[in-house]
């Protein structure tokens, strides 16, 4: 073979090496665009998955906050609808406590009204001798029913008739102008024992309170009906 051959033969090599190289390079270009694509592809999908995760995070806050502010604002309105209908019934006990002081005035009807008021006290107490405290204005009235209501019970309770001694103290005067912030009193009476362990307040202020609270809900039901606040 002459040196022409082999150079024939080295060239055919070459250009089969080269060959070989140049699929092998196309194979690794091609496999490593493919990884690449792959890849990319993967991490454009994880930063897809986490801006949704942001966004849902995000409008789950907004929403609890949306939820919170409507939450507060409608405890405010059932405040402030609760508080309208408290300032309406204090203002109709406000009324009804002027009114108590009318029951005083008529001298007659008080008088009776007050001998049923300590009797039914003496029926509370069922003591042998209590003290009987009432306003200034109202012990001669007082006076007046002692004996009779002490021999009412007496015949009710089947006892004797209670020893009632009144107090030097009294409560205090009607609600007026002048002493329209002091303690007030419309009338009636406080019985105690003798020891002042049992007391039984049975003015007509006491009685209002007593009444109001126990007709709270229907007075309530009246005035606002099923109102849900």
């Amino acid at each position: 073979m002459n040196d022409a051959d082999v150079s024939k033969q080295i060239q055919q090599m070459v250009r089969f090496i080269r060959q070989e190289a140049e699929e092998k390079a196309n194979e690794i270009s091609v496999a490593a665009e493919e990884e690449f694509n792959i890849e990319k592809l993967q991490l454009v999908e994880a930063d897809k998955k986490k801006i949704r995760q942001e966004y849902e995070r995000k409008a789950k806050q907004v929403e609890i906050r949306k939820k919170i502010e409507y939450s507060m604002q409608l405890n405010a309105s059932r405040i402030k609808v609760l508080q309208a209908q408290d300032d309406v019934i204090n203002n109709m006990k406000e009324v009804a406590s002027k009114e108590l002081l009318r029951v005083s005035h008529d001298h007659h009807v008080y008088r009776h009204l007050l001998k049923d008021l300590i009797v039914q006290s003496l029926l509370r107490l069922k003591e042998p001798s209590v003290l009987l405290r009432c306003r200034k204005d109202d012990v001669h009235l007082v006076e007046h029913v002692l004996d009779s209501a002490a021999q009412e019970y007496a015949e009710k309770a089947n006892v004797h008739p209670p020893e009632i001694i009144i107090d030097n103290i009294h409560l205090p005067p009607a609600l007026s102008h002048h002493n329209s912030h002091d303690p007030y009193c419309s009338g009636g009476v406080v019985l105690a024992s003798r020891d002042g362990k049992i007391v039984c307040e049975n003015t007509l202020d006491a009685r209002l309170d007593v009444v109001f609270r126990k007709k709270l809900p229907e007075i309530r039901k009246q005035l606002f009906g099923q109102v849900s606040v």
